[in-house]
């Protein structure tokens, strides 16, 4: 069996590492393409080193989000080795162009399937829904994933196999832990990306939110965010530490020893929550709701920040969420059922 695994951001990187192993271990050949929707060696190369992840054989190097630019060039690779199964992950542009790519010939399978924070304005929600109508088989991190594919009446398998980035969590997080970091405790760490989140206004309030908290932060800034930053002359306060963006390993570290992760990043969320870490969530919804039923997530708007972050605890009785760590040799399962 041959698999075309499309990855194209930093959080792709990362989930396709334990994956990766599984199919290997499984008998499964993977073929690696690479969209370059992140491209820059913070956001992509050390990854790949990291993590040792196998080079690509394809690199597109579009260095664009652009779903309909990647899609023709992704159909050429899936035409060339014919796989027997595309697999995309999440729910970026680059999960939308393989999706696309793969066409009616190819089936389609879809790693986190079934998530949805019901907010039609974020354009990842809007390709989660897409990709999943179109997926022969979808991957759940959960049962309420997956009641939520049939509730939508979305036609593909539906498995229930868990989180691989729990994996990749449970597979580095000893690893992570050894290093020693440069940054005084105690701290908190900052993240912040998406594009409704980088529009000047809004980018203004975050930061003037971040400034009336007693926290010191220590922000990983996004090449986005910088520009942003920068183009609208926003100033950040004096607690906030900007760093360049950092590997897999040494962010893994760095939220593992945080008071409290304040970001609008999914994976960061997980990752949190898997830490034992409280987290604060600048958006107002997002796809992995059981955080937020079980205390350890907070939805807030800047004007809610700070005290956000003041009270921000890690529930003592937090559930188990989102499988065992064990997802990605039920996926290489699945591609065989």
């Amino acid at each position: 069996m041959r698999v075309l695994s499309v990855v194209g951001n930093r959080p792709q990187f990362v989930k396709s590492a334990p994956l990766s192993l599984a199919l290997r271990d499984a008998g499964i050949e993977e073929v690696t393409l690479h969209t370059g929707q992140h491209w820059d060696a913070s956001m992509s190369a050390v990854f790949f080193d990291e993590l040792q992840l196998p080079e690509p054989r394809y690199r597109l190097d579009l260095r664009t989000s652009d779903a309909a630019a990647m899609t023709p060039r992704i159909r050429e690779a899936v035409e060339a080795e014919r796989p027997d199964w595309v697999l995309v992950y999440g729910d970026t542009n680059s999960t939308l162009a393989g999706a696309h790519a793969a066409g009616e010939e190819t089936p389609l399978a879809h790693v986190e399937a079934g998530l949805r924070s019901f907010d039609l304005s974020m354009p990842e929600e809007r390709n989660r829904i897409e990709v999943d109508r179109l997926a022969a088989l979808l991957l759940c991190p959960d049962e309420r994933s997956a009641r939520q594919l049939e509730t939508e009446r979305v036609p593909g398998r539906r498995e229930v196999v868990g989180d691989v980035m729990a994996d990749a969590t449970r597979l580095f997080e000893p690893f992570a832990r050894r290093l020693e970091l440069p940054y005084e405790r105690p701290y908190a760490v900052l993240t912040i990306h998406r594009q409704a989140n980088t529009e000047p206004g809004r980018l203004q309030a975050i930061a003037e939110a971040l400034g009336e908290s007693d926290a010191r932060f220590v922000f990983p800034v996004h090449p986005r965010t910088r520009r942003a930053l920068a183009e609208h002359a926003i100033a950040l306060p004096q607690g906030v530490e900007t760093v360049d963006p950092l590997g897999y390993l040494e962010m893994l570290a760095l939220v593992a020893s945080a008071t409290v992760v304040v970001t609008d990043s999914g994976g960061l969320q997980k990752e949190a929550y898997w830490l034992g870490v409280p987290c604060v969530t600048v958006r107002p919804s997002t796809e992995w709701v059981d955080t937020v039923s079980a205390g350890a997530n907070t939805l807030v708007e800047p004007a809610g920040l700070a005290a956000a972050v003041a009270t921000a605890r890690f529930p003592a009785s937090a559930p188990p969420l989102y499988g065992d760590g064990h997802a990605s040799g039920r996926v290489a399962a699945a591609l065989y059922a």
